[in-house]
């Protein structure tokens, strides 16, 4: 595994907690309301050249349709905590079996504009993992070399208008896949824990 995105997680016995690291940015638009708690899967290939695991959400979805992302989702009163919701959400919209899966640590929390808080869970997957998405959550499932995301050029951001407000919003884009939003937004949060510029 590569050591630098070792060094950049919170260890598992030390999960971060909110607020997130972008929460200055979304207090204007959601004040200081509790956020609704998720967790998110950050699947890692390991191997000669790491790659993460996206899907791209279906488009009925409620939430975020049409995008890219990682799994995951709430994280409901059964769940022990974040690895436990990041695990049972990975396994739903994905079958990712969770005997494949090692959990590694955590990045920084993230507030999205939807009024959750965000824990990532990153995690070693098995190469060749068997993986069965559910047709009515996730359109698809991709990788993308951990490369790609460490060249500080494929890094843009874009502005948007949101309830009236401007705001920058990260972005990457790959293979005809447009990484934004959320998904973006935690994958700045571990380049720079990895001292990526």
């Amino acid at each position: 595994m590569n050591p630098p995105l070792l060094r950049a997680l919170h260890p598992l016995d030390a999960p971060p907690s909110p607020p997130g690291w972008n929460h200055a940015e979304l207090a204007d638009l959601l004040g200081e309301a509790p956020r609704t708690p998720a967790a998110v899967l950050v699947p890692v290939f390991d191997g000669a050249e790491p790659a993460l695991l996206f899907t791209r959400r279906t488009e009925h979805l409620r939430h975020h349709a049409g995008q890219v992302a990682f799994p995951g989702g709430r994280i409901e009163a059964a769940d022990a905590g974040a690895v436990e919701a990041a695990l049972r959400e990975s396994e739903e919209e994905i079958g990712l079996a969770r005997d494949a899966v090692r959990p590694l640590g955590y990045l920084d929390c993230f507030e999205t504009v939807s009024g959750f808080c965000v824990t990532p869970v990153v995690a070693r997957v098995a190469r060749g993992t068997p993986l069965r998405p559910h047709p009515g959550e996730v359109a698809e499932v991709f990788e993308v070399p951990l490369t790609f995301f460490l060249d500080p050029a494929n890094l843009h951001t874009r502005r948007m208008d949101y309830r009236g407000r401007p705001r920058e919003v990260y972005e990457f884009r790959h293979g005809g896949h447009v990484i934004w939003g959320v998904t973006a937004g935690i994958l700045v949060n571990l380049l720079r824990r990895m001292g990526t510029p």
